[in-house]
């Protein structure tokens, strides 16, 4: 008697141990269906992809999503809804749309962007935008003789930002007295640049400057040196840029290579 109850206790722990291993990887069980703990982490990746990540607050809840979709899937699939044709076409679409993301995602995890390419891009930035920046302001005329009158009036002592509100002709700047607000050369076309780049602060230009727009009278308020972000600032947005740019050079290239009949 005391060897079948040691048997029998003998057998319980053995089946226990063996049971535990399986119920542990199991977050509980539907109608006798098992449902692994791995859907919580696989919904929990799926909302923080979604920029939602889930708080240990929220894991309980989550627990009780994954449970009530199991419930609610179990009831579809026995009125046969997974069986028509309007369910497979989405199926498919959303197989189509994991398998593209996880595409690009093992591209951009085997193509990161380096340090060095960032700062490289940021010092060609730089060298572009580098140098003098100038607060200038100018009036718009359609016609040099008009240009030169508003020249004689301005050396007469009329105020430059009275005569850009009432008859400039570039509406951008025009409202606001002529300012241009601070800007580096190469943002205006060349005849423009040439001129202001020749004048100090405070002067104005002495004839006309003919452009694609018209004639121009330009005055600089004050120059500096280019006022650029330091290059940890703006790191981030740079390198997700250049990482979005290459992705986009492969999207293109795939296009490229494939044969569309």
């Amino acid at each position: 008697m005391k060897k079948q109850l040691l048997s029998a206790a003998v057998a319980a722990a053995l089946l226990g141990a063996l049971a535990s291993p399986v119920m542990a990887q199991n977050l509980a069980i539907v109608n006798g269906k098992p449902i692994p703990k791995s859907r919580v982490d696989a919904l929990a990746q799926q909302m923080a992809r979604a920029g939602r990540p889930v708080t240990p607050e929220q894991q309980n809840q989550l627990k009780d999503e994954v449970v009530a979709r199991e419930i609610f899937m179990q009831e579809a699939t026995k009125l046969g809804l997974d069986a028509s044709d309007d369910f497979k076409n989405q199926i498919d679409l959303a197989r189509q749309t994991i398998l593209i993301r996880e595409l690009f995602a093992d591209f951009q995890k085997k193509n990161p962007v380096s340090d060095a390419e960032v700062k490289a891009e940021y010092d060609k930035f730089a060298a572009a935008n580098g140098g003098k920046e100038y607060r200038a302001r100018h009036i718009l005329v359609e016609k040099e003789d008009e240009a030169k009158a508003i020249i004689a009036s301005l050396k007469k002592g009329a105020k430059f930002e009275d005569i850009a509100k009432k008859s400039s002709k570039d509406p951008g700047s025009g409202a606001n007295g002529g300012d241009l607000d601070w800007a580096n050369a190469g943002s205006y076309v060349p005849e423009f640049s040439a001129a202001m780049v020749k004048l100090g602060k405070g002067q104005m230009t002495d004839v006309p400057v003919k452009t694609q727009f018209g004639y121009h009278i330009i005055r600089v308020d004050d120059v500096r040196e280019a006022q650029l972000p330091p290059f940890e600032q703006v790191k981030p947005q740079l390198a997700q840029q250049m990482q979005q740019q290459k992705l986009a050079k492969y999207q293109d290239e795939l296009r490229g290579k494939a044969k569309v009949e």
